[in-house]
């Protein structure tokens, strides 16, 4: 019995991805934000204590973290793993997607629900400026440094760890497609883009979309 623990509008999408794209059978288990916080559900640390998602139960356990998840799974079924000569680059980015990338965009988010929080008028204007200051200081350098990377990393490249599509291309689709959510931090990323159209168009995806929904975070994270 493989169940995979989904909350909405989060990196859980990604594991409904692995899954299709793996052929396995799953029951999927969703879960919903609260609508003020966008909180995921306290139930959820019945399964975990952190409570955070994606989560899976599978072989009589319960996994936690995307990138262990889809390492454990990869290793299971013998898929999507690195060809021969890829895997270094195979390693680097199935790490670096929640290791390094993810950063700057959630301390972006975080800045931006600052600057969007209803507050006091009183303190709303030095709110706002500790925000833009994060920023200036920080965020958007560190975002223009990290996307900058990746679209240098994709010239030439199919995929991410060379000619063969694999889990690296699904653990990194995440903060991809939460940086084109912050388009005016980016000048055009032709590489980035064309990857990102070309993994999107994959059978899998797209029925990863329609179960799991939008992974994109426009609000607080979990």
């Amino acid at each position: 019995m493989i169940r995979v623990h989904h909350l909405e509008t989060s990196r859980s999408t990604r594991l409904i991805w692995t899954l299709e794209e793996l052929e396995l059978t799953y029951e999927l288990v969703e879960y919903t934000r609260h609508p003020k916080t966008r909180r995921a559900p306290l139930s959820a640390k019945s399964l975990h204590p952190l409570g955070r998602f994606p989560m899976l139960e599978i072989d009589g356990q319960i996994l936690a973290e995307s990138g262990a998840i889809l390492t454990y799974l990869v290793e299971r079924e013998g898929k999507l793993g690195p060809i021969d000569g890829s895997a270094v680059d195979y390693t680097y980015w199935m790490h670096y997607a929640e290791g390094s990338a993810m950063l700057p965009l959630l301390v972006k988010l975080l800045t931006s629900g600052v600057r969007g929080a209803r507050l006091p008028f009183f303190i709303k204007p030095t709110a706002k400026t500790i925000a833009n200051t994060i920023d200036e200081n920080f965020t958007d350098g560190e975002l223009q440094a990290h996307f900058g990377w990746i679209e240098q990393a994709l010239e030439g490249k199919t995929y991410f760890a060379g000619e063969q599509f694999s889990a690296a291309d699904i653990q990194m689709s995440y903060p991809i497609q939460a940086s084109f959510a912050r388009a005016d931090v980016f000048p055009a990323r032709p590489n980035t883009s064309a990857w990102l159209e070309r993994v999107q168009s994959r059978t899998a995806f797209a029925i990863a979309l329609q179960k799991g929904g939008e992974p994109i975070m426009t609000a607080t994270p979990q």
